[in-house]
């Protein structure tokens, strides 16, 4: 693929935007699906449905952001076997991709489908939302195969070198996905019920269209049935690339969940609230996430290379690019709040709850442009241990003990809750650059080098 030799040379500036800009337009419109359907219930049902569409959408934005993390190993596997005209170990990648996410797809939908009310009633869901969850998260558990499929798919026209035609899919998906919402939440009055339908069928859509498209265009390799098997060295290969990513991305979900579930105690509004805002930061995160993917890339292959002084630069570059937004979405949290909650609750109580969450919240969206960029650039070193022990003991020893230390205290509002994130994230940081001064994440790079520049010996 011609972008494998990009990376290493020209402007770091141009080779961030090219490799991430495409990656973030895809990841922002699959984040659309969850917020289309809490902002068509926020405007057009109560509460309690906001609660559940807020719960059940963040259950299923952490199956969604663990199997995109996984398929960007795949991307990057293709990526290199293109570039290095290996026909057969392309064939071989796809076709392991199709088992790996297929066996995913089965797995998941039986677990969660079965799981359900369970599931809803771990996380403390509010009494007045409890039914409404439970059947939100059940019919969107239906639609995982089409989620897995999707984005495996795409995964692997990305690998390819078409990283536009995912996002004409995803689009169209959208807004079916939001018509289908208006008709059925407004029109029908079918509350959660009627946006986790919409949903599921938006899905189902972008899945159809990407597997035609695929069938019909066809790979530049020869492939047929032989290839669909699970190839071992494949397999390992893809999850070894790709697991740093989704562990990134899991994590942060995870904590949402604990999060949530923490704050369903305190009530309903309480509930929509830290609904609305974890939304609000899913998208906030957005661009660090897609930096963070750049960079993963360029400090691979830049590494392979032997040019570390390159790969720290991508590293700086990438840093700079999210915080400007970082920095702009915080300033605007500080300034008018209450007009980015709105748009998913009409309830006033819920949108100035949701606003003073917010407002010490947001101080995180600043904090981990350096910690997504440091993780995927430590991975891209061969060190992806690190970032998975920093991430488990902020997440774990800080974030969540001192949310549900709070959340019991009297007086205490969402607004104090709101700073155990950038608290957990700080810590994250300064064990980062730690990390960075004395760590030995330059140790592998000879092995790096000889990995990527001999890649028959090793793939």
């Amino acid at each position: 693929m011609e972008q494998k030799n990009l990376l290493t040379e020209g402007s770091i500036f141009k080779n961030l935007m090219r490799f991430s800009f495409p990656f973030l337009l895809a990841s922002l419109l699959q984040a659309l699906y969850g917020a289309a359907d809490l902002f068509v219930v926020g405007q057009y049902a109560d509460s309690a449905a906001v609660s559940a569409v807020a719960i059940g959408s963040q259950v299923m934005q952490t199956i969604t952001g663990v199997i995109l993390g996984i398929t960007t190993g795949g991307t990057i596997l293709i990526g290199q076997y293109l570039g290095a005209k290996r026909e057969k170990d392309m064939a071989k990648t796809v076709g392991t991709i199709i088992c790996v996410f297929g066996l995913f797809s089965i797995v998941l939908t039986i677990f969660m489908t079965l799981f359900t009310n369970p599931i809803a009633t771990i996380m403390h869901t509010p009494v007045e939302s409890l039914k409404y969850t439970q059947q939100y998260i059940f019919i969107c558990s239906c639609g995982i195969p089409f989620i897995i499929g999707y984005n495996a798919v795409s995964g692997i026209l990305r690998g390819m070198g078409d990283s536009k035609t995912p996002l004409y899919f995803i689009a169209i998906a959208c807004v079916i996905n939001i018509a289908v919402d208006i008709i059925l939440v407004d029109f029908f009055k079918m509350g959660a019920i009627g946006a986790a339908i919409a949903t599921v069928g938006a899905q189902g859509i972008s899945f159809i269209l990407a597997v035609l498209f695929l069938w019909k265009k066809g790979f530049p390799f020869e492939f047929g049935k032989k290839y669909i098997w699970l190839f071992p060295k494949k397999a390992k290969i893809i999850f070894h690339l790709g697991l740093p990513i989704a562990l990134q991305d899991g994590l942060i979900n995870i904590s949402f969940l604990l999060i949530t579930t923490i704050i369903n105690t305190m009530g309903l509004t309480a509930s929509a609230a830290v609904g609305v805002v974890e939304k609000v930061i899913v998208f906030a995160m957005l661009p660090p996430t897609a930096f963070a993917s750049a960079i993963a890339v360029m400090t691979t292959q830049n590494m392979g290379a032997g040019k570390i002084e390159r790969a720290q630069k991508s590293l700086y570059g990438g840093i700079a690019c999210s915080l400007v937004i970082g920095i702009a979405f915080w300033i605007y949290s500080q300034i008018s709040p209450e007009s980015i909650t709105s748009l998913f609750s009409n309830d006033k109580e819920v949108i100035y709850t949701a606003a003073m969450y917010l407002r010490s919240y947001s101080i995180d969206c600043i904090l981990v442009c350096f910690i997504f960029c440091m993780n995927s650039f430590f991975s891209g070193c061969g060190h992806p241990v690190f970032p998975m022990v920093h991430s488990l003991i902020a997440t774990f020893l800080i974030r969540i003990p001192v949310s549900f230390a709070l959340s019991r205290m009297k007086g205490i509002t969402l607004f104090e809750i709101g700073f155990g994130a950038p608290l957990a994230t700080l810590v994250s940081l300064i064990m980062c650059i730690i990390y960075m001064r004395y760590g030995s994440w330059k140790k592998n790079t000879m092995n790096m080098e000889y990995r990527y520049r001999q890649p028959c010996q090793v793939w």
